[in-house]
């Protein structure tokens, strides 16, 4: 079954550069947009508790937010993932743990880039939120980003990946 996360953004998509030294200027220079396939958020528990249903439904939620700014920028074109591919990337490990599947499953779907993130739960204070993005053609991260964040909640996890995409990946000027 394809995850929910990935369903939602393949909904709101209807409704609507090289290497990992890149910088937030190399993407916001693209005049062509780049056209993206993004699985979504992935939550790698490292706390003693087990994943909530609050944290599976945050991390739908940052696949929301993900989606809708980049798309809002004009420099990404987000292509929703053939329901036999998501399908297939259900059933193995996870894009970023698979030995470069992402690569095949961006050719599938006929994207430039292949895009994902996890939240890495340390504990309910120390969280981390990681964003990737991988060429394709190049075969290279050409967008890495970690951050932390305290908290575990709604606000701190929207808040982190919005200060995020506005002051690494999209650039804007802090204000």
């Amino acid at each position: 079954m394809v995850n929910g996360h990935r369903l939602i953004a393949i909904l709101l998509i209807g409704l609507g550069s090289i290497g990992i030294s890149v910088t937030s200027a190399a993407i916001a220079d693209s005049t062509t947009p780049q056209k993206v396939a993004f699985v979504g958020f992935r939550i790698i528990n490292e706390a003693m508790e087990p994943i909530s249903e609050a944290e599976k439904k945050r991390a739908k939620l940052l696949d929301l937010i993900f989606v809708v700014q980049l798309q809002k920028t004009g420099q990404f074109e987000l292509v929703p993932i053939q329901k036999a591919i998501a399908e297939e990337i259900d059933k193995g490990p996870f894009i970023g743990e698979c030995n470069g599947c992402e690569i095949d499953y961006g050719k599938n779907v006929r994207v430039d880039l292949s895009a994902w993130g996890t939240i890495q739960t340390v504990s309910n204070l120390i969280l981390n939120l990681n964003v990737y993005m991988e060429s394709i053609q190049s075969r290279q991260l050409t967008y890495i980003k970690s951050i932390d964040i305290r908290g575990n909640n709604d606000r701190s996890w929207t808040k982190g990946l919005e200060w995020m995409l506005k002051y690494y990946m999209l650039g804007q000027d802090k204000e």
